[in-house]
C-alpha cells in the first residue's frame, strides 16, 4: 500500500439522492467520507421530483423536513382523471381520489412536488454542517478489493475531470450512487437483468404554463383520443408534463424514437382539448424509453455496494425513483454504521441486497402493472365512482383493489421487510411465546404506526414515531399500560435491563459516567434509545414515584396516552390501541434505527420480557448476551 494513500471509512461516488441520504447518515454518526460527484453543480434542472408521504415522514425523522418545506414546494392531496367524452369532444374529468387515502394512516397524506437539486442543496448544506462535502467534479477510474489492508480493503483511484488530477485513497467501503450508467457496477460485472423490453418511449417537460385546463394544480392522468399525458404541478408555478410519445402498440414502433419539445408541446395540446395551453417558459426538456430493469445483485464482497438508479430503473411516473433511493440509503446506512462501531456482526450487511432488491422486485412489477395501466386501461366513470372511500361495495371491484393496493405502496407505508435477525418470526433463533402478543396489530418488517400522545415533562402532545431521531439506535416503546396493572412489571423489566449480560448493560456507554444531563436520547448507550407510554391521564404519571431511575432517566421519552384518535374512536389509550395492545398490560415494541417494527413483546413480571429480548439482540449482535454467544463473522 503506497504510504501517500489517504484512508476513508467509506468513498461515496455520485451525488444523487442515495448518494447523499447515505453520506448525511454516516456524516452524522462520525464517520470520514470522501463524496465525490463528477457533475461540476448540483442538479440545475429536471431529475426525480416526488417526495412521497413515508419519505417525508422519513425527512421528518431526519429534523430536514423544515428546509424542504421552506422552498413552497406544491402539494399534491388529489390525484384527478380525465378521459374522453363521446363524438370527439375532447376530454372529460371522470373522478377523482386521494393521492394517500385514509386507510394508510400517512403523517403527511400527500405527495411533495420539488425540484430534485433544491432537495439535493438540503443535504449538501446538512452535510456540511457536519463537516462533510461533496468533491466536484471527480470521476472514479479504478477499484479494487485487494486484500492488503484489513481495516480498509478498497483501493480507489480517481481523477479530477478538468485538471486530471490523481488520487489513490483507501477506504472501508465503496458505494456507487452513479445512477444507470454505473462504472462500478459494470467493473463489477453485475448485470442488469430487465424484466420486460422497452415498451414506451415519453417525453417529459417541465415549464411555466398559461392555460384554462381547471386540474393543472393537481396531479392528472389525462387519456383522450390523442394520447396520454400526466400532469405533475411543481413549485414557482411550473407544471411538469409526462407525453407519451411512443408506445410497442404502434405499428412503426422505434424505441430510440425522438421528438422535439415543440412536437411534444404539439401533442399536448391535441391531447388537452377542448382546453388550451401555452408555455411561457421551458425549463427543461428529456426524452427517454422506459423498461423496468432490475441489478442482480446489490454488492459482491459486502464492501463495494450499489444502490439507487444503478440497481433499478423504472418508469417515472408513479414517482418512485427518488424515494426508492432514500430508504437503499437508510437501509445501508444504518448497517455499516452497526458493523462498524462493534455492535452487530458483519454478516447483517448481507440484509441489505435481500430486503432491498426484494422492494425493488415489487416495485418494478407494480410499474410494469401501473405503466400499462396508465396507457391502455381507461377507467369508466363507474369505477372511479367505485373507487370513492365512502362506497364499501367499491372493495369488491378489481380495479379498486389495483389502486388501493398501489397507493399503499406508492406512499411508501406498504415497504414490508420480510423475516431475518432483525424481523422477528416463528424461525427466528429467538424463541419465547412472548412474541406477537394475542390481539397485536403491528406488522412485523413494516414501520410502526402513528400515534399522538402527550409528553409528561411539558404537557405537549407529540408525535410519538417521531420523538427518537434518526440517530443510529435501535428504539425501545415500552407501552407500560395501566400503571397499577404493572408496576412490577416494568420495575422487572428495568431490574433486568441492568443486569450484567442483558442486551441493555453489555453495550452501555464507554462515557457514561461523563454524559451530559441533558443528553435526551442516548444516556446508557449508543444503540438504544427509550421511550415510555402509560396508559393513564398525564396528571396521574408521577416520574420519580412510578418508575426506576434508569427508566426514569429518559424524562424527556415520558408519555401519557391519553390523546384522542380518530382511527379508533372509541378507545382511551390510542396509542396502545392501534399497535394493538391491551391498554392494561402493555407491551414492548422494538424498532429499528430505520423505524421498521423488529419485534413486539408482552411485558410481563420477572424477566421474561428481558429473556427474549436478550434472544432477538443475540442473534446478530458481536457480544454475548444473556445466555447467547457470539455469532460468526462474516
Amino acid at each position: 500500500m503506497a504510504a501517500s494513500s489517504e484512508e476513508y471509512d467509506i468513498v461515496i461516488v455520485g451525488a444523487g439522492p442515495v448518494g447523499l441520504l447515505l453520506s448525511v447518515c454516516l456524516a452524522r454518526w462520525g464517520y470520514k467520507i470522501k463524496h465525490i460527484d463528477k457533475r461540476e453543480v448540483p442538479t440545475l434542472t429536471g431529475r426525480a421530483d416526488g417526495i412521497q408521504p413515508r419519505s417525508l415522514h422519513l425527512l421528518r425523522n431526519m429534523d430536514l423536513k423544515r428546509q424542504i418545506m421552506a422552498h413552497q414546494p406544491a402539494k399534491v392531496y388529489e390525484v384527478a382523471f380525465w378521459d374522453p367524452q363521446s363524438g370527439g369532444k375532447g376530454i372529460q374529468r371522470t373522478g377523482n381520489w386521494a393521492a394517500c387515502p385514509k386507510f394508510i394512516d400517512a403523517r403527511y397524506p400527500f405527495t411533495t412536488l420539488l425540484h430534485q437539486g433544491l432537495i439535493e442543496r438540503v443535504f449538501i448544506d446538512d452535510l456540511h454542517k457536519n463537516g462533510a462535502d461533496v468533491q466536484r467534479p471527480w470521476t472514479i477510474t479504478d477499484f479494487k478489493n485487494d486484500g492488503q489492508d484489513n481495516s480498509y480493503p478498497v483501493e480507489v483511484n480517481l481523477k479530477h475531470m478538468q485538471t486530471d488530477e490523481k488520487e489513490t485513497v483507501r477506504a472501508k467501503y465503496l458505494f456507487s450512487g452513479e445512477g444507470a450508467r454505473s462504472f462500478i457496477r459494470d467493473q463489477l460485472g453485475v448485470k442488469i437483468r430487465h424484466k420486460d423490453p422497452i415498451s414506451n418511449v415519453w417525453g417529459v417537460m417541465d415549464g411555466v404554463v398559461r392555460t384554462n385546463f381547471p386540474d393543472v394544480k393537481m396531479k392528472c392522468t389525462v387519456h383522450s383520443d390523442h394520447g396520454s399525458i400526466m400532469v405533475i404541478p411543481r413549485e414557482n408555478n411550473m407544471v411538469r408534463l409526462y407525453i407519451q410519445i411512443a408506445s410497442s402498440t404502434d405499428r412503426d414502433f422505434n424505441p430510440r424514437k425522438q421528438a422535439t419539445p415543440e412536437e411534444v408541446q404539439a401533442s399536448a395540446k391535441k391531447i388537452l382539448q377542448p382546453y388550451y395551453i401555452e408555455w411561457d417558459t421551458v425549463e427543461w426538456y428529456s426524452v427517454y424509453p422506459i423498461g423496468q430493469g432490475i441489478a442482480e445483485n446489490y454488492t459482491i464482497d459486502h464492501r463495494v455496494f450499489l444502490g439507487g438508479d444503478c440497481c433499478h430503473t423504472h418508469s417515472p411516473k408513479a414517482g418512485q425513483g427518488m424515494n426508492t433511493a432514500f430508504h437503499d440509503a437508510l437501509n445501508l446506512a444504518w448497517k455499516i454504521h452497526h458493523v462498524e462501531a462493534g455492535f452487530a456482526n458483519r454478516s447483517i450487511l448481507q440484509s441489505y441486497e435481500s430486503e432491498r432488491k426484494h422492494i425493488a422486485e415489487e416495485l418494478l412489477d407494480f410499474d410494469a402493472k401501473y405503466a400499462a395501466l396508465f396507457s391502455q386501461r381507461v377507467p369508466s366513470a363507474g369505477e372511479v365512482g367505485a373507487a370513492s372511500e365512502d362506497n364499501k361495495d367499491g372493495d369488491a371491484n378489481e380495479f379498486v383493489k389495483i389502486f388501493k393496493s398501489s397507493q399503499e405502496f406508492t406512499s411508501g407505508y406498504g415497504i414490508l421487510y420480510g423475516p431475518n435477525d432483525f424481523n422477528w418470526s416463528l424461525d427466528h433463533p429467538a424463541q419465547s411465546n412472548l412474541f406477537n402478543p394475542k390481539g397485536h396489530t403491528v406488522r412485523i418488517g413494516r414501520i410502526m404506526p402513528p400515534a399522538n400522545v402527550t409528553r409528561v415533562v411539558d404537557a405537549n402532545e407529540v408525535q410519538l414515531e417521531q420523538e427518537i431521531p434518526l440517530n443510529g439506535s435501535f428504539r425501545i416503546f415500552l407501552f407500560a399500560g395501566s400503571p397499577s396493572k404493572t408496576q412490577r412489571a416494568v420495575a422487572d423489566f428495568a431490574t433486568n435491563l441492568q443486569k450484567e449480560r442483558s442486551f441493555y448493560s453489555t453495550f452501555e456507554r464507554d462515557d457514561i459516567a461523563s454524559v451530559s444531563h441533558h443528553e435526551r436520547h442516548n444516556p446508557h448507550s449508543h444503540f438504544f434509545s427509550i421511550c415510555i407510554t402509560f396508559a393513564s391521564p398525564r396528571d396521574k404519571i408521577d416520574i420519580s414515584r412510578m418508575l426506576p431511575p434508569i427508566l426514569a432517566r429518559y424524562s424527556d421519552h415520558i408519555y401519557a396516552d391519553d390523546v384522542w384518535n380518530p382511527s379508533v374512536p372509541d378507545v382511551k389509550a390510542a396509542a396502545h390501541a392501534k399497535m394493538g395492545l391491551n391498554p392494561e398490560k402493555g407491551g414492548v415494541v422494538i424498532v429499528r434505527p430505520d423505524g421498521h417494527v423488529g419485534c413486539l413483546i408482552s411485558l410481563v413480571e420477572g424477566s421474561g420480557t428481558v429473556d427474549a429480548l436478550n434472544d432477538y439482540f443475540g442473534a446478530f449482535v458481536t457480544k454475548p448476551i444473556g445466555n447467547s454467544k457470539p455469532q460468526a463473522q462474516l
